[in-house]
């Protein structure tokens, strides 16, 4: 930039300066959301019985569906995901049913645990797919998480469609994304070169 009254220029450097200082000019703000706040690992246990009209599930295959969602919602990686009331594992069972135990984190407060650092994270369990078409297929799933699993977790500014029909696909009638409190990844830190 130029100026050409020198008391403007100076002026306005200082200020561009204290604005750079500040991430403004640089755009190093944090995005909304991200500032780290102090949230405690609380233990939680659910059963969850899956029921569905449309799309039936092996209760291996529910099993590594609900451990996949209950991760992508920031449960601690140490959660325990176990078959429950099935009658078969390989095949379709009308009443797949898991088990489950995890940490998820709450707001710190006045708890007495020791904190971590935590963010709010937007997640949409319908993009996320590899293929979000076939959500239209698990409109059923989707429906049930958001009633019967998401309270157990931190979250906010939910969305959440579920309009599912009986033995059909309806196209877009599947969204589920919420911003969820999770865990800031722990720096690791860089090792030597030998």
């Amino acid at each position: 930039m130029r100026f050409t009254h020198a008391g403007e220029g100076r002026t306005l450097r200082q200020a561009a300066a204290a604005l750079a200082a500040m991430g403004v000019l640089g755009c190093a703000l944090p995005a909304r959301g991200a500032e780290p706040q102090a949230a405690v690992w609380t233990p939680k246990e659910l059963t969850f019985v899956y029921q569905g009209h449309t799309t039936n599930y092996s209760c291996q295959a529910l099993q590594e569906k609900m451990r996949d969602i209950l991760l992508q919602l920031g449960a601690r990686p140490d959660l325990q995901v176990r078959p429950y009331g099935c009658t078969q594992t390989t095949a379709p069972d009308p009443f797949a049913g898991v088990r489950v135990k995890m940490s998820v984190l709450q707001p710190a407060a006045a708890d007495t645990r020791v904190p971590v650092a935590a963010r709010w994270k937007e997640v949409d369990l319908v993009a996320n797919r590899h293929d979000p078409q076939e959500a239209e297929f698990e409109c059923e799933l989707y429906d049930q998480v958001g009633k019967k699993v998401l309270p157990l977790f931190t979250t906010r500014n939910l969305q959440r469609v579920s309009t599912c029909q009986y033995k059909a696909m309806i196209p877009g009638s599947t969204r589920l994304k919420v911003e969820v409190l999770v865990s800031e990844p722990v720096a690791t830190a860089p090792t030597a070169a030998r």
